[in-house]
C-alpha cells in the first residue's frame, strides 16, 4: 500500500518507519525536506515531498500534525487529491494554553470533535480517527504484559476503518471500532487521560486497552 504522511515530526516519522517495516510505501509530506535529510538515509526505502506529494502519493493518507494547524495541512494536500480517500487522524484538538495539573486543554467542546470538523470541511475523505491515544515511542509494536493494547477508532466509512484496522494489527494494535465520526468526542480526550501521568511524571510507557467479557 502507498501511504502519504502529513507531518515529519515525531509522529509522523515513527508511523511512516512502522508503515515501512510493515512491507508499504511511504512519501512524508513536509514543508522542510532539507530536515529529512538524514531520516531518509536511514530509511531507503522512503521518500519526501511537499503535502501536495504526500496526498497524491497516497492511497492512505496520515494526517499527522497539530490540531491547530490539522485544516491548513489538508488544505495544502489539495481537497482534489483527498477525494475517496483514507484519512487516518492522529490530530488532537489541544490549545494554546498550558495544561493544567497536567491535564491539556482542547478548542474543541464535549458536543463536538476536531475530526468532525475536519469531515465536514473535507468530505471527500473518509476520516479515521487512530493513533491519537498514545505517544509516539509506542505507537509501533508495542510491548505490554498484557498483550497487544487497544486502538480506538471511529469513522462513518466502514470499509476505511477495516482498512485502518487491519494497518494498526500490523503495527502490534487490536482496533476497537466506537462507531461513527461523533465518537470522536470521546476519543480525542483519551489523549487528554494518557498525558496526565506523560506530563505530571514523565512517564509515557503506557496505553489502553479494552476489556470484554
Amino acid at each position: 500500500m502507498r501511504i502519504g504522511i502529513l507531518g515529519s515530526g515525531d509522529v509522523g516519522k515513527t508511523l511512516a518507519a512502522g508503515f515501512l517495516q510493515a512491507g508499504h510505501e511511504v512519501l512524508i509530506g513536509t514543508r522542510e525536506t532539507a530536515k529529512l535529510r538524514d531520516w531518509l538515509k536511514a530509511h531507503p526505502r522512503s521518500s519526501a515531498g511537499s503535502f501536495t506529494d504526500a496526498a497524491k502519493f497516497g492511497d492512505v493518507i496520515v494526517l499527522a500534525v497539530r490540531g491547530s494547524v490539522a485544516n491548513r495541512a489538508l488544505r495544502l494536500a489539495g481537497t482534489s487529491h483527498l477525494l475517496g480517500k483514507i484519512v487516518i487522524d492522529a490530530s488532537n484538538p489541544v490549545a494554546d494554553q498550558p495544561p493544567v495539573n497536567g491535564v491539556l486543554r482542547f478548542f474543541t467542546s464535549l458536543d463536538d470533535s476536531l475530526m468532525e470538523r475536519l469531515q465536514k470541511e473535507f468530505s471527500v475523505a473518509r476520516f479515521v480517527k487512530a493513533f491519537n491515544s498514545v505517544g509516539h515511542a509506542q505507537m509501533v509494536k508495542p510491548q505490554f504484559a498484557g498483550g497487544p493494547p487497544s486502538m480506538f477508532i471511529c469513522g462513518n466509512d466502514a470499509e476505511a476503518k477495516r482498512t485502518v484496522g487491519e494497518l494498526l494489527a500490523e503495527l502490534g494494535w487490536e482496533a476497537a471500532d466506537m462507531g461513527m465520526m461523533e465518537a470522536a468526542r470521546a476519543i480525542e480526550p483519551l489523549c487528554m487521560l494518557w498525558c496526565i501521568p506523560a506530563l505530571r511524571d514523565a512517564s509515557t510507557g503506557h496505553a489502553f486497552k479494552l476489556l470484554r467479557n
